[in-house]
């Protein structure tokens, strides 16, 4: 199984349109598509559509997608140059726009390149603990994902934590890492002394390159939180040390105000836009 099949992205006679069925699997424990999903849906079509691999691709969030509905994926190509394209896609349910996505494809020979991000020193998966969810993860995207403690973090804005998509192995690709790459809400949930729940507004992947590896780390970087929104990156290593891609996000954040999940209600009272097709926190806090 490869990613576009562990998401469900299909394709039509048209190259480049796609379809993307809505399924708890692919879904938050609140009943709508997990960012980083559409995200990792969006770059899987327009691979498809172009034939190169994805160099960055960053996503707006702009309304939510549930379960039982079909995502379209419309795929532009804006210029299509010897080495590079430049390609946008958008998704949307029926008349409803879900999310924008705008990429960079490609590669180019180069005769030097170099890591200089060093990979925490954290234990290796086998000896870290299981990250188990408060809630009821149900049929959502979690109950898809074997996650472990790497550092759960103590207040500083940083914590990491082990994932595996088990159906995948060591089939790592952009459209895998968009999905790891949307877990910013869980540094704002380890970093943030209240209770909280926060949806992505955004996010955005660079692709390094990519490794054969079992275990991802998730490594998550909390940089600011103000006026209500919160700002970070992920970097995702490989087991053996390789950086394969960086990530960054904004998300909105609320109070915690019982127990599950805050029902999504696009374009509710937090903002006009909608609050975002992303992550929510209220399965991506400490411990769960």
């Amino acid at each position: 199984m490869d990613a576009r099949e562990w998401l469900g992205l299909e394709p039509t006679h048209n190259p480049r349109r796609w379809y993307l069925p809505v399924v708890p699997g692919i879904s938050t424990g609140g009943g709508f598509l997990f960012g980083g999903c559409g995200l990792g849906a969006a770059i899987s079509a327009m691979e498809g559509a172009t034939g190169r691999p994805v160099v960055w691709a960053t996503a707006q969030y702009l309304s939510f997608a549930r379960p039982g509905t079909i995502m379209d994926i419309d795929v532009t190509v804006a210029v299509d140059g010897r080495q590079t394209t430049q390609a946008r896609a958008t998704g949307h349910v029926g008349g409803t726009e879900i999310l924008t996505v705008n990429a960079a494809l490609g590669s180019r020979d180069f005769p030097e390149d170099g890591q200089w991000a060093e990979c925490p020193e954290v234990p290796p998966p086998g000896d870290c603990p299981p990250r188990e969810s408060r809630w009821n993860v149900g049929d959502s995207i979690l109950s898809r994902l074997d996650q472990r403690w790497a550092d759960p973090g103590d207040g500083r804005g940083r914590c990491s934590v082990w994932t595996r998509m088990p159906d995948l192995l060591n089939d790592v690709s952009a459209p895998a890492l968009a999905v790891l790459g949307d877990y910013v809400p869980l540094g704002l949930g380890a970093t943030l002394t209240n209770e909280i729940t926060s949806n992505s507004l955004d996010n955005t992947l660079r692709v390094a390159r990519t490794v054969p590896t079992e275990w991802v780390l998730v490594d998550i970087r909390v940089n600011v939180v103000a006026n209500g929104f919160g700002h970070g990156s992920v970097f995702l290593w490989a087991e053996d040390g390789t950086l394969m891609a960086t990530a960054s996000q904004s998300a909105l954040v609320r109070l915690w105000q019982g127990e599950g999940y805050r029902p999504a209600t696009a374009g509710g009272s937090d903002t006009d836009s909608g609050d975002g097709a992303g992550t929510s926190s209220a399965e991506d806090t400490p411990g769960g």
